[in-house]
């Protein structure tokens, strides 16, 4: 090529980049949607990117700058996302006009990842819709109770070993890591029928799997961030955000065990079995190996990591509010007296204030500090401010609903960021303004199993242990700058001791005598 064509080549690829970027960066000037300047490429995201300010916290920050206003623009690196501040046109959105925003972006590339990418988190449309039908049965209260003897003997085996490696003298421990075990062990009975003790075997291949998926270090939070920012690009340098050692593992297991039930007519208690009672029901789409694969798996990812940090906010509250920890210990003595020793599900699901305690964890530290939707059919929204006018949103076009800032908002919370469970006793909280599970059709179809799962965590450990924040504890929560999860910047320390006053009941409902520890 002669050097001044290639020069013109050049030059004219220059203009169009130029001209595309310049089109992106502003499309919330050109619609007079409330909204910061972007930096080319980085959007508004150049403090969260540079590891200045925590994601979560960065979105908060701008909308409290947007605060007569019904949304405002974001761009999320190149791309345009509306972030919903008003409740009520939340609900219009999620739920009245469901139909034209009823997709997420997944996470997972179809190509690279095919079964994960077949999650139901991911799955768009009819083929979400027909998805969701057939699981939901497996997320009734009647499956749940089914799955509480499952989850029981997990938390045995987790407070047996905290009671009896810290002792008297106490313990101080990473409670991500040790409610990781917990977790981990939950979810591999509950949803592959395989019974598993991280506890004495900490090493085994389902924990050891767990976390080199959901482990968001760097690396794994550069891959998330390409695949939802430049996905053609993700794909062109083919990063996988899982892999097919760990695909192949998930699907061996549920082969092998759908296969050994169906032959020798076994029957247990958990998702595989809903799973596999499910396929033969109805005219609509039945579950293959892969779909079921696809299902149980996003189901083990969300149990492991989010339900494990969930319950480690949990935990820490509970150490660092005293009076809070003394409330709820007296709950759970006099569930203990009624119960015998032998709490059942109907016990622990009446406890109001550990129910609050929950909620109000859940209110501060949401799963997801926000909630996305993908424009699937064209619709007008109103005018974002008084003076603004009517906006068309497009297919493909993208909206957030900002959980963590919405409920810390002193609006709608008074003193937002104090931990607070009496909020939820005394009907201060407005549910369209608390979101930790999602909204609409598209909540969280797992939200009974973690509620059930971090309540039982937190009763087993209160009954057996005390709680105290240790040292390396810090409180309040500073949060990574390194990854847009939600996480302490140094971790969850906290000290736990086998409990020393004399308990109600003196025996556990396996067995193990308490009394005196």
């Amino acid at each position: 090529m002669e050097p001044s064509t290639l020069l013109l080549t050049i030059l004219a690829a220059s203009i169009c980049l130029y001209y595309f970027v310049l089109s992106k960066l502003t499309y919330f000037e050109r619609r007079k949607v409330p909204h910061v300047r972007p930096i080319p490429l980085f959007g508004n995201m150049a403090p969260f990117f540079f590891q200045r300010i925590a994601h979560m916290e960065h979105i908060q920050k701008l909308y409290n700058l947007f605060s007569n206003a019904k949304y405002f623009g974001l761009y999320d690196f190149m791309t345009p996302v509306y972030v919903i501040r008003d409740p009520d046109l939340i609900a219009t959105i999620a739920i009245k006009q469901f139909d034209n925003f009823c997709d997420h972006n997944n996470f997972v590339n179809e190509t690279l990842d095919p079964i994960a990418a077949r999650n139901l988190f991911g799955l768009k449309g009819d083929h979400w819709r027909e998805m969701r039908k057939l699981l939901s049965p497996s997320f009734t209260s009647s499956k749940m109770k089914m799955m509480f003897e499952l989850m029981t003997q997990c938390v045995e085996n987790f407070v047996d070993f905290v009671a009896t490696e810290s002792g008297k003298t106490g313990k101080t421990y990473d409670m991500k890591e040790l409610l990781g075990r917990f977790a981990n062990d939950t979810v591999a009975t509950c949803a592959f029928g395989i019974s598993v003790d991280s506890f004495k075997h900490p090493n085994n291949e389902f924990i050891l799997l767990a976390k080199k998926a959901m482990t968001f270090d760097n690396w794994m939070s550069f891959k998330f961030f390409m695949h939802r920012n430049f996905t053609p690009l993700a794909k062109l340098l083919k990063l996988r955000m899982f892999g097919p050692k760990i695909e192949n593992f998930f699907k061996n297991i549920l082969s092998t065990t759908v296969k050994t039930r169906d032959e020798q007519g076994i029957f247990r208690p958990d998702m595989i079995q809903l799973m596999m009672e499910t396929r033969n029901k109805g005219s609509g789409p039945k579950f293959d190996i892969d779909e079921m694969t696809a299902q149980a798996f996003v189901f083990f990812l969300g149990g492991f990591d989010s339900t494990s940090s969930t319950m480690s906010f949990i935990v820490h509250e509970v150490a660092v509010n005293p009076d809070v920890q003394r409330k709820l210990r007296e709950e759970i003595d006099d569930v203990v007296r009624q119960t015998n020793g032998k709490p059942t599900y109907e016990a622990i699901n009446r406890m109001k204030y550990l129910d609050a305690v929950v909620n109000e964890t859940l209110r501060i530290y949401p799963i997801a500090s926000f909630v996305d939707r993908k424009c699937v059919k064209e619709t007008e929204l109103p005018p974002a401010t008084s003076d603004g006018e009517p906006v068309i949103i497009k297919p493909g076009e993208n909206i957030w609903f900002p959980a963590f800032s919405l409920h810390r908002d002193p609006q709608y919370y008074p003193q937002p960021n104090k931990f607070d469970p009496e909020r939820f006793l005394n009907d201060q909280v407005d549910n369209s303004v608390y979101i930790p599970f999602g909204v609409g059709p598209r909540v969280c179809i797992g939200n009974r199993f973690a509620l059930m799962e971090a309540k039982i965590m937190m009763f087993y450990l209160l009954w057996r242990c005390d709680i105290e924040p240790d040292v390396k504890t810090r409180n309040p929560i500073v949060f990574t700058k390194k990854s847009f999860v939600m996480m302490p910047d140094v971790g969850f320390w906290l000290k736990l001791r086998a409990r020393q006053s004399k308990t109600p009941v003196t025996q556990l409902s396996n067995g193990h005598g308490i009394e005196g520890q």
